[in-house]
């Protein structure tokens, strides 16, 4: 296989003009995107930049305490950024929510780096960040729609679960089918992109190394294992979400507490 082709800063400004194609339709529907596809563009293009050059920095440093401060910043931002999304208060809610996240992420990025990839040291920055920062991201969609729709059967559902409730159902029995709903709802897009994947969508991960030169049946190798990660951490993270959640928002008595309940 080739060595990876290099994308110059020319060629690399000249293709972000096809960004102005999204402005134009915008501007040619009245979609009143404009603002926010040109923010959202500079937002990328800084970031990017400032992660790629803080990356170099971290791989070369490889220290072990640096790494696991980068991790632990990832998994809390992955929080915040569920709950934004969900439009849920962050008071009371950032704490188990970031034990869920890190508690369904860290057994898979162990046994990921300890008997697949086999790095040596084994906390190394290269292998370890990337990983995590995919299993991560990959995760955060499943765990908004879960926790957006859990939210909404409580306040939809209302006189269901009172119903429920008042029949002498406990409080997580009542809420059953509200959880069942929720979970199959997120676990939907992740299960289609499963069916379609090589078919329909080359993955990100998998035409990254392609184009870097790695051979195809080593990348399909690293994608296959990556896709597996990814689902078992999007469900191992929305269990304990659920978890951890249902106990702050919901007390003994089985009433939701209305301070939690989703801004929607």
């Amino acid at each position: 296989m080739n060595s990876v082709i290099d994308i110059g800063w020319l060629q690399l400004g000249m293709f972000s003009l096809m960004a102005l194609i999204p402005l134009y339709i915008s501007s040619h529907y009245r979609l009143y995107l404009g603002k926010e596809i040109i923010i959202a563009l500079i937002r990328m293009g800084i970031q990017l930049f400032l992660v790629g050059l803080y990356l170099e920095y971290l791989f070369g440093l490889n220290n072990l305490v640096v790494n696991t401060l980068w991790l632990i910043l990832i998994v809390f931002i992955g929080a915040s950024s569920i709950l934004s999304r969900a439009q849920l208060p962050h008071s009371r809610l950032i704490l188990p929510l970031f034990l869920a996240l890190l508690q369904g992420l860290l057994p898979v990025l162990l046994i990921f780096c300890v008997f697949i990839v086999k790095p040596v040291p084994l906390y190394s920055a290269q292998y370890m960040i990337p990983v995590a920062g995919m299993l991560m991201g990959n995760s955060l969609s499943g765990n908004i729609i879960v926790l957006q729709n859990l939210f909404t059967a409580f306040e939809e559902r209302k006189d269901e679960y009172e119903a429920a409730i008042s029949l002498g159902a406990s409080p997580r029995y009542a809420a059953r089918p509200f959880i069942k709903s929720a979970m199959q709802k997120a676990s939907a897009p992740i299960l289609a992109s499963m069916t379609t994947i090589g078919l329909v969508t080359l993955p990100g991960m998998m035409t990254g190394q392609i184009l870097g030169g790695t051979s195809p049946i080593i990348a399909i190798k690293y994608q296959f294992v990556m896709m597996i990660a990814i689902f078992v951490v999007l469900n191992l993270s929305m269990v304990f979400s659920v978890e951890y959640l249902f106990k702050v928002i919901v007390n003994q008595e089985g009433r939701v507490l209305t301070r939690f309940k989703s801004h929607n």
